[in-house]
């Protein structure tokens, strides 16, 4: 097969997949129907204060594996439903950020610093499209570079990296998220330990698990989906119990502010945003090819820079913070063009970005046939690999998620404005139950559930204290895959102890994870003086 023949293959693969209904006698697959129904939750599930895109992910996942199963025609679906929630979601957040001051997602803070002034201005409805415009913008830029950049990455690791390199690989990785993730590379180094131990307890020799303690509950492991959704969902659900029991006598119910004056979207304030959505969609796909950074991060740096050069060059227009459309350009283009820029490690390397990605990740370990790394895009005119065509279907459902963004996305984020109004100690518990019965579909055993209440409490408990649940989990998740190749360069270099030391590429990159590390120590104490 020739690289056109791959990237049409991918493309059928989602358009001529398994059909879920006719329209006007044209047959509508299901990937394609699925994505639309992720891309409207996520918009809903953004829209929500207390809500997340990986929140929704963690509940859905195991209900879509026991509706489609295990077989290969199940993994487009499911993953087309999982990227249609993770688009969605960062385009709902802007919603009750712009008409309530009240940040759907932690990345649309920034939104409300000039999104929630035009909406007392009654001009919340040219926000919302000032945001639409700018996310949808940011977001198709962020998977074309994907798309360009993820095969040509793992062409160039998997040619020039040997095992010993991809194992120094993996470790630079964990110590670059662990310094980065949290603020405090303490912090992050604790967090990113206790998800290896978790991740080898049950592991090793069959005859022999390691730290199992004799007990034949502890040999079997841990469940992937149920430290995941503990510590990321449940964690969070609990902590937000929490918030809510201190902060209820402070609650008020949202008001909207009635809209006034003009309200579309001309050519000439596209025209005004366009510099800030370029700028910032560039920031955020840097950012989010970089594991665990976020979109947060992106958001601030997006927004601070465009506000910079605003003040600079345009000190006749309205500055950023009190209404400005420019500054809702500059968040929302830089927070939704992470998106496609985290799939870059993930496909390339087999390595999550961030929470979202996680639940990709295992979405495709959970169901088989498609191992993110850069064996995926080896590239075989005498045989079909089948995981390349998997990563162009993938392509493909991304940006039929952005054509479902373009066309549908505005209307839906204005139907969701609704969702600030749900009363928080009703929705808590329906996701706690939600993500209960989620872990019951999948594994149907009480252990799999006391174990995912559990680590639930682990994750609160690691919220507490002001550590970042994300390295733990990206740490549990990489823990088996750095072992395996650490083994097997072992074995390929003669059993020799120093095989991460005595290849140059494996070397320098040790050495950048040590130093990366211990600049990322020193900060604190210099701020501090």
């Amino acid at each position: 097969m020739t690289a056109f023949d791959y990237i049409m293959a991918g493309i059928l693969a989602v358009f001529q997949g398994p059909v879920a209904f006719s329209f006007l006698g044209l047959p509508i697959s299901v990937t394609v129907v699925m994505v639309l129904a992720g891309f409207v939750l996520g918009i809903m599930v953004g829209a929500t204060p207390g809500l997340a895109g990986p929140m929704a992910m963690a509940i859905s996942l195991p209900i879509l594996i026991s509706i489609f199963g295990f077989s290969s025609d199940a993994l487009l679906p499911v993953l087309g439903f999982l990227i249609g929630v993770m688009k969605g979601a960062t385009v709902g957040g802007a919603v009750p950020a712009i008409l309530f001051n009240t940040p759907g997602t932690p990345d649309a803070y920034m939104t409300t610093l000039d999104g929630y002034p035009m909406a007392q201005a009654g001009q919340a409805r040219k926000a919302l499209k000032v945001a639409h415009f700018s996310s949808a913008a940011g977001d198709t830029f962020s998977d074309i570079v994907l798309i360009v950049c993820a095969p040509f990455l793992a062409l160039l690791v998997e040619r020039y990296l040997d095992l010993p390199e991809k194992t120094a690989l993996l470790i630079l990785s964990l110590a670059f998220i662990a310094a980065i993730i949290g603020g405090s590379v303490g912090k992050g180094i604790i967090a990113m330990g206790l998800g290896l131990l978790v991740a080898f307890i049950g592991t090793g020799e069959d005859f022999y698990p390691r730290l199992s303690f004799g007990t034949q509950t502890l040999a079997q492991g841990f469940s992937v989906t149920a430290v995941i959704l503990g510590v990321l969902i449940l964690g969070e659900v609990f902590k937000a119990f929490e918030d809510m029991w201190h902060n209820h006598r402070r609650a008020q119910p949202a008001k909207e502010t009635p809209q006034q004056g003009d309200q579309r979207l001309h050519a000439a304030d596209l025209k005004r945003i366009a510099p800030h959505v370029a700028r910032s969609a560039v920031i955020g796909t840097v950012i989010g090819a970089l594991p665990g950074i976020g979109s947060t991060l992106a958001a601030t740096l997006g927004y601070s820079v465009g506000a910079r050069t605003h003040a600079r060059r345009h000190p006749d227009r309205k500055p950023f913070g009190q209404g400005a459309p420019e500054g809702i350009a500059a968040t929302e283009a830089a927070n939704s063009s992470v998106s496609g820029a985290n799939l870059i490690p993930v496909l390339s390397l087999g390595i999550p970005g961030n929470a979202a990605a996680v639940f990709l990740i295992l979405a495709a370990e959970s169901i088989g046939g498609f191992n993110p790394g850069p064996a995926v895009f080896r590239f075989s005119t005498d045989t079909v690999n089948p995981e390349l065509v998997m990563a162009f279907g993938i392509f493909t459902a991304m940006m039929l998620g952005n054509l479902f963004n373009w066309t549908l996305g505005g209307l839906f984020m204005r139907a969701a404005g609704v969702m600030v109004r749900v009363p928080k100690h009703m929705l808590l518990p329906v996701v706690l139950l939600m993500t209960l019965t989620a872990i019951y579909v999948q594994d149907p055993r009480m252990q799999a559930i006391w174990f995912t209440i559990g680590f639930g409490v682990l994750g609160y408990g690691m919220r507490r204290l002001g550590i970042s649940p994300l390295p733990f989990v990206i740490a549990f998740i990489l823990g088996g895959k750095l072992e395996e190749t650490a083994r097997q360069a072992f074995a390929a270099t003669g059993a020799d102890p120093w095989f991460l030391f005595n290849r140059p590429v494996a070397a320098i990159l040790i050495l950048a994870a040590i130093g990366f590390v211990a600049v990322s120590l020193r900060k604190p104490s210099e701020t501090q003086q």
